[in-house]
């Protein structure tokens, strides 16, 4: 794909990106063998191994985890603050992005199942869809390592999902708690800041890291590595995208474009 020529441009040393359907990688640039570390972006793969958890009957939604429930931790709403312990919010009442949140859901499956949470991630999730280079090495919600080529068999699998129920992953990718406010890291105060379980939701949210062409039904997460991932179902598309320099101003300005490029070169080739 041109548009993903993009890529080369970017000041970082090292990137890759691919896009794919739910059959089909439609183009790549980069090596897409590299290892990344991929910050939050680890988020989406610990949201799926939690909704494999509960279709397994380990977890339940609505059960007690931390200070909340296992619903509230997923969509950020637990009241659980970025990176500590403290609680800053009643569950529900507000959405605060929350790494610590991720923790305590890791904690909750792993008291759940007997098994620690890396090796359920990779059981439920890596393993049964040969992500073999993928692995949570740090924090459940922002420790995983990976190389497009294992994401974009992810971002594949979100498109026409085997180890869940499509009704599983709808749910998932609905607005949880829909109406709450709340600062998206990078992008600000964002009114409403809505979120799935697990995946951030595009929606009307601006500024935002995807693009101009992309649908309210987008969703994803990007990472702090300088890392994203997207899925906009009504495009039928996913991006992945992964590089070696931290998000700072170089990602709002180049990440953007390229997802435009891309909705437009896809629009034009089915026109």
């Amino acid at each position: 794909m041109l548009s993903l020529d993009a890529v080369r441009q970017w000041p970082v040393d090292n990137a890759a990106a691919a896009v794919v359907s739910a059959d089909a990688v439609l183009g790549t640039v980069g090596d897409q063998d590299r290892r990344f570390p991929l910050a939050s972006v680890t988020k989406p793969l610990t949201s799926y191994a939690v909704l494999v958890a509960v279709e397994e009957g380990a977890l339940e939604w609505d059960q007690p985890a931390g200070p909340a429930t296992v619903r509230h931790l997923i969509a950020h709403t637990s009241g659980l603050a970025f990176d500590s312990t403290t609680q800053q919010a009643e569950p529900g009442a507000r959405r605060i992005y929350s790494n610590t949140g991720f923790d305590v859901l890791a904690e909750a499956v792993h008291e759940a199942t007997g098994i620690p949470f890396h090796r359920y991630l990779a059981e439920a999730v890596f393993e049964p869809l040969g992500m073999a280079s993928s692995e949570l090495t740090g924090p459940a919600g922002s420790g995983a390592v990976s190389t497009c080529a294992d994401l974009a068999t992810f971002a594949a699998e979100l498109q026409a999902p085997t180890l869940v129920a499509k009704e599983t992953l709808a749910e998932a990718t609905t607005v949880a708690f829909p109406g709450l406010n709340g600062v998206l890291p990078g992008y600000g105060m964002q009114k409403p800041n809505d979120w799935g379980l697990g995946f951030e939701i595009r929606d009307s949210k601006s500024p935002h890291w995807t693009g101009r062409r992309s649908s309210p039904r987008t969703f994803g997460h990007f990472g702090q590595s300088g890392t994203f991932l997207w899925v906009d179902p009504d495009a039928g598309v996913a991006c992945v995208a992964l590089a070696d320099r931290p998000f700072g101003e170089w990602a709002i300005q180049a990440w953007p474009p390229l997802t435009d490029g891309v909705l437009e070169e896809l629009g034009q080739r089915r026109a």
